[in-house]
């Protein structure tokens, strides 16, 4: 479904230099961490269903990942704690990192692990980019849904790699084009019809920037990586009503929140109203299942 008005070598000897972190990066990295630490409220609360609906994308990457009962593994922008926390699941012996911009996030991933009854993970809060970890260090690195809000993808592929030991694995995932994931197209066109919603600009972070075939893979191979692989997986948002779609869309979606803070109520009202309405054509043995499309993609060191 279209949104309508929404278009959306490493000398390992030698000491290593700072990373170059421009104003501008600098920039979308304190605006994504205030964007991330307000929505983490909304992740939590609708924690069952986001893990339901993104459980196939976690699935696929942790079977390409090969995961060893004393894996070390390093979960990059882990957010409330997947793919990691299901990796630990099966590294009981192992070492599990998770990293996020937002310790408010990571704080959730705390309390989820510890409902879980997993003890043996570490949180770090650092920038994709500037690591803190050693060359070498882990047997596998995942990033579900973290590529496309990279203010410098290139830089933080090769930091990957960095960290990565010798045959280590790294495995993403990203969203594919808008009209492929209705999920966020409704509410977004529902948006659009009240307010003016800004082009994507293709250069900076959004969440389908990533979205063209090979697009990752390429980032992957300049890097460095080999055997690179890539695949769709397909998904589906369930909620019981047109109403907690609209509720759970409108709390977490980083694109949706965003444009909402620019109406007043009466507007917010009306799209509410419209997004419900046509949510409602995927009502289905009385749930409402929008479907979606992921990639992942896999590559070794």
């Amino acid at each position: 479904m279209p949104i309508d008005g929404y278009h959306p070598s490493i000398d390992r000897h030698a000491p290593r230099p700072l990373p170059h972190r421009p104003a501008r990066a600098e920039e979308i990295r304190d605006a994504q961490r205030k964007t991330w630490a307000g929505l983490s409220a909304g992740w939590e609360k609708w924690d069952s269903v986001i893990m339901e609906q993104l459980g196939p994308v976690t699935t696929a990457m942790v079977e390409r990942l090969d995961i060893a009962r004393d894996q070390q593994h390093l979960d990059i922008a882990s957010g409330t704690g997947e793919p990691g926390l299901s990796i630990a699941r099966l590294a009981r012996e192992g070492r599990i990192v998770l990293t996020d911009l937002a310790s408010e996030m990571l704080d959730v991933a705390a309390r989820r692990a510890n409902a879980q009854g997993i003890s043996a993970i570490e949180t770090t809060v650092c920038s994709a980019d500037d690591l803190p970890f050693d060359d070498g260090t882990f047997d596998s690195i995942s990033v579900r849904f973290g590529y496309m809000f990279f203010p410098d993808m290139s830089t933080a592929t090769a930091e990957f790699t960095r960290v990565l030991k010798p045959g280590g694995r790294l495995c993403s995932s990203v969203w594919v084009k808008p009209e492929e994931n209705p999920w966020t197209g409704i509410a977004m066109g529902a948006i659009a019809t009240e307010t003016v919603v800004a082009p994507v600009d293709p250069d900076r972070p959004n969440m389908f920037r990533c979205a063209a075939p090979g697009y990752v893979s390429a980032l992957y191979e300049d890097a460095g990586l080999r055997d690179v692989a890539e695949w769709d997986v397909d998904v589906e948002l369930v909620t019981e009503s047109p109403a907690q779609y609209w509720d759970m869309i409108s709390e977490h979606v980083s694109l949706a929140v965003a444009a909402l803070q620019k109406v007043d109520q009466g507007s917010r009202e009306r799209i509410r109203a419209n997004a419900m309405a046509k949510v409602g054509v995927f009502t289905n043995d009385g749930m409402v299942r929008v479907p979606g499309v992921a990639r992942c993609i896999v590559g070794t060191k």
